[in-house]
């Protein structure tokens, strides 16, 4: 079964990068208004996600987060969509919500000049968000996210 496609507003813009990490389709609502938000995951058909109990209380079945932190954010989200996954994945741009290309496999030729140095060296695969054209690749900061996310998901620090 695939992820459920989500709608997260203002309250809840890092979840929402979090979630595209794990490859769920997810609308940012930043700068809607409450009716624009239910409008528009009706016309979707998405789930709001939100921690605003009167938005919760207008867009049927949305999920109403209690928590300010992630981590239980993350929990809560899991707890109600099992098949969300609990890795990162180049799936879709954490910018844009787009998705994500490979444009480049370890050690290709054609990696794009205008990348790092660092990041041609580095050998792993490059994406690109076909929408914005964001490059991604696998780096510290994705270590970092991955270490997060096992925590978070129970599978400890390692």
């Amino acid at each position: 079964m695939a992820p459920p496609r989500l709608l997260a507003d203002e309250m809840v813009g890092r979840l929402a990068r979090y979630l595209r990490m794990l490859g769920c389709d997810t609308t940012y609502a930043r700068g809607w208004s409450d009716s624009e938000i239910v409008r528009r995951a009706r016309a979707e058909d998405r789930i709001v996600v939100t921690r605003d109990r009167e938005l919760a209380r207008r867009a049927p079945g949305a999920l109403l987060l209690t928590s300010p932190e992630l981590a239980a954010q993350l929990g809560a989200v899991w707890a109600r969509f099992p098949d969300v996954p609990t890795e990162v994945r180049f799936e879709r741009c954490t910018l844009c919500d787009g998705r994500l290309e490979r444009i480049a496999d370890p050690g290709a030729a054609e990696i794009p000049p205008e990348l790092p140095a660092h990041v041609r060296a580095s050998g792993g695969p490059i994406y690109r968000c076909v929408d914005c054209g964001h490059p991604y690749w696998e780096g510290s900061h994705t270590a970092d996210v991955r270490r997060r996310l096992r925590e978070w998901a129970g599978r400890g620090p390692g």
